[in-house]
């Protein structure tokens, strides 16, 4: 294939899904790394070919990016979304972001010229969901995602608790709206950040969550899927659906295994939708 009709993507993040995705582009025939970026640029010395590293992640439009994808923080979507989208398309790896109402209006706006995308991750059967939603027949839907207390970066009380976990007994950590979680588990929970975008109907405030600390998950982390339809949800003659996911994962890992391939996935189908919001 002619370089010239390859994708070009930018990375932004270098931890260890950004050093998969950024292996993988290297290794495609449809696709050119054009610049990686990390908050600690001296990370990149030695592993990254010296003309990739971007040291200011304000100068990415001289690199002419075709896609930018964060593996970042949700504080690059803050401070940078916007302007990403001016540019290139833009695949968001920390959903979270979009907890907050202001910063999901403003990204949304500005992609009214360019493609926003979401990665579908550990949100399993996320276009159904989606569906429903614009059909207006999702009633309900709930997200429980249950780790090791080491794989959990928690902010605030939830830090604390979490830390007070002993023993063999599963711990739940919150019960709630999506929108209050967000904040305070930030690289945890963006499987029910993309379920509250999901179910627009519903959204941060309607999409209800649980979160689980649980010792006895030393390779796994499990995410539970509960959609209700139509129907009578308090007499349980509503449509309902029940997944579980199991995502092997090592001790103490925040991100699963399986999940790399499949926002690698992600990634290359992040493309020729147009302008808007798109699952992916």
């Amino acid at each position: 294939m002619n370089t010239s009709d390859r994708r070009r993507i930018g990375v932004v993040g270098y931890g260890e899904l950004g050093q998969y995705l950024v292996k993988a582009i290297q290794e495609s025939e449809n696709l050119e790394l054009c610049f990686v970026w990390n908050r600690t640029s001296s990370v990149l010395n030695g592993k990254i070919d010296e003309t990739l590293i971007l040291k200011d992640l304000s100068d990415f439009p001289e690199l002419n990016p075709d896609l930018i994808v964060e593996v970042a923080h949700p504080s690059i979507t803050h401070q940078y979304g916007t302007e990403f989208l001016k540019h290139a398309d833009f695949m968001m790896g920390s959903p979270t972001a979009l907890a907050d109402k202001e910063l999901e209006s403003k990204l949304r706006t500005a992609a009214t010229s360019r493609g926003l995308y979401l990665p579908s991750g550990a949100f399993w059967g996320g276009e159904d969901v989606r569906k429903m939603a614009d059909l207006g027949t999702l009633k309900a839907l709930c997200v429980t995602m249950k780790k090791h207390p080491s794989s959990l970066r928690l902010n605030g009380d939830l830090r604390a608790r979490n830390e007070a976990v002993v023993g063999d007994n599963a711990v739940e950590l919150y019960n709630g709206p999506v929108r209050q979680l967000c904040p305070l588990a930030p690289n945890n929970v963006n499987t029910m950040a993309l379920a509250a975008l999901a179910a627009h109907n519903l959204g941060f405030d309607g999409v209800q969550c649980k979160l689980v600390a649980d010792p006895k998950l030393t390779d796994w982390h499990i995410v539970e899927v509960e959609v209700w339809g139509p129907g009578d949800i308090s007499a349980g003659t509503a449509f309902h659906c029940h997944t579980i996911r199991r995502n092997p994962a090592q001790i103490g890992k925040v991100t699963g295994s399986a999940t790399y391939s499949s926002f690698f996935s992600s990634m290359n189908r992040a493309c020729g939708k147009g302008h808007g919001v798109h699952l992916c």
